[in-house]
């Protein structure tokens, strides 16, 4: 299978950082993977290369007009096995997030073997400590250098790596607090909020900005109709804990499909919890906390896990969530999750994915 992806070797490899002091994102693997795309030839010199700077036209169509969508997850070492898990999910997700920025399908079969490879090559990368996973960055974004509001006939794809610590720093389980927006808007249904866009994320950052300064760690989004109903935070979906429930905002059409919250709703299940999907407003959610109903919220996302939800500040009306501490619901959906996760538990779903030893 080595001879589906070529490797560029580098000269030197780069020193490695110190686990203990790892943060989220900000140091990056000897290799990446790249794969180009040119109209008429299709996806083409799939191969791993040097991690370095790319060049790139200053008419490309992804600067100009935001052809651009990516993915995120995650590797794991434990006993010497380095793991993906469900990275399936992530390549399926990708595929919808193209066609609906019209760019071209990748094969998911295909892909998956390359990041295999990429994985396996820069496999000392994946750190061990706890809480502690290699950061897996798929992006594609269009490379045509012409001035035209079009879909671009040529494309890059890139896959880097990150060893990272916890996504918040320190305490990976330390309650969040968030403000919930009531001026601005991320989505609305038959827009790109279903997709993973980068547009998305850059329309969140003023909120997030305003939201950091008044003392809070996310955003929680609303509709983009009517402002009530609750849909997602910036980088998780939510989850709200009603009478020993498990509930969460039923996906519209404008709240990312979330692949932690997919798996989140299994584990559900499978510890015996009752879920629900469906609408929920802002509203709702006062009324259930003034009648002590509403015991516990958490976030789930690829890079956050799980992250309890300490606090909740809509206008000028605050929810304190089980006194500021992590829920025991929470607790056991986090410490099974991160225990498949990282293969300290069974897997009785096939979540993980031993990437294995490639002959070069």
């Amino acid at each position: 299978m080595t001879d589906l992806v070529k490797l560029e070797q580098r000269q030197s490899l780069k020193e490695k950082p110190d686990q203990s002091s790892l943060t989220f994102g900000e140091v990056f693997t000897d290799y990446m993977l790249s794969f180009e795309y040119t109209e008429g030839q299709g996806w083409h010199d799939l191969k791993i290369v040097p991690y370095a700077p790319i060049e790139i036209s200053p008419a490309a169509q992804s600067v100009h007009y935001g052809q651009s969508v990516f993915e995120g997850l995650k590797a794991y070492k434990h006993n010497g096995e380095v793991v993906l898990f469900r990275p399936e999910e992530n390549f399926k997700r990708i595929n919808v997030s193209l066609e609906r920025l019209k760019m071209p399908r990748i094969d998911e079969d295909l892909l998956l073997e390359g990041l295999k490879q990429l994985v396996d090559v820069d496999r000392d990368w994946v750190p061990e400590g706890e809480g502690q996973s290699l950061y897996i960055r798929p992006v594609v974004f269009a490379t045509e250098g012409i001035l035209g509001v079009a879909p671009s006939k040529n494309y890059r794809l890139l896959i880097i790596l990150s060893p990272s610590g916890s996504y918040y720093g320190g305490d990976s389980l330390r309650p969040t607090k968030i403000y919930v927006e009531d001026e601005y808007v991320r989505a609305v249904r038959g827009g790109v909020g279903f997709a993973k866009v980068a547009g998305n994320y850059a329309a969140s950052l003023l909120a997030q900005a305003n939201a950091n300064a008044l003392g809070f760690d996310q955003v929680l989004w609303l509709d983009g109709v009517e402002q009530k109903y609750v849909e997602e935070v910036g980088s998780m979906n939510i989850f709200f804990v009603i009478n020993g429930k498990v509930v969460t905002p039923s996906l519209n059409g404008s709240i990312l499909p979330g692949i932690t919250r997919k798996t989140v709703l299994a584990l559900a299940e499978t510890l015996g919890y009752e879920v629900e999907e469906r609408r929920v407003s802002i509203d709702e959610l006062f009324e259930h906390y003034e009648k002590g109903e509403l015991e516990e919220v958490f976030g789930t996302g690829t890079a956050a896990v799980i992250s309890p939800v300490g606090e909740l500040q809509f206008k000028d009306k605050k929810m304190v969530i089980n006194n500021g501490e992590t829920g025991k619901i929470t607790q056991a959906l986090y410490d099974n999750y991160t225990g498949i996760q990282s293969g300290k538990l069974d897997d009785p779903h096939n979540w993980r994915l031993v990437v294995p030893h490639y002959e070069r």
